[in-house]
């Protein structure tokens, strides 16, 4: 028993030295100003901060975001499949991937996927 302490207390004695010793080893002496300045969006912290904003930008993520949550949902109704009625199934399958079709047709028609605008 006296023993076990002791083992544990030098493996508990090696593993705070070590952490010791890599904290001081990777710590940095120069202080590098681009570093330790707040980086967001590309945009340089430095300036106003109303500079104006492409909504190009923020319409991408949302269309990413709508067809990266539908992946989500469609791989689910792959598995379900040897489960389900196949009709019920096919219907709820087409409709949903039809939402999908008239969305990308809205985004198309409404010009948010041409980024040369």
């Amino acid at each position: 028993m006296f023993s076990i302490i002791i083992i544990a207390s030098v493996i508990l004695l090696i593993t705070t030295i070590v952490m010791f010793l890599a904290s001081i080893l990777s710590k940095k002496a120069l202080i590098d100003r681009e570093k330790s300045s707040p980086f967001e969006c590309g945009f340089d912290p430095k300036s106003s901060s109303r500079l104006p904003f492409s909504l190009r930008f923020f319409l991408i993520t949302i269309i990413f975001l709508i067809f990266d949550v539908e992946i989500a949902l469609i791989l689910p109704m792959i598995i379900i499949l040897k489960y389900s009625n196949i009709m019920i199934w096919t219907i709820t399958s087409i409709i949903f991937i039809l939402i999908l079709l008239i969305g990308l047709y809205h985004e198309w028609n409404q010009g948010m996927l041409n980024w040369s605008n």
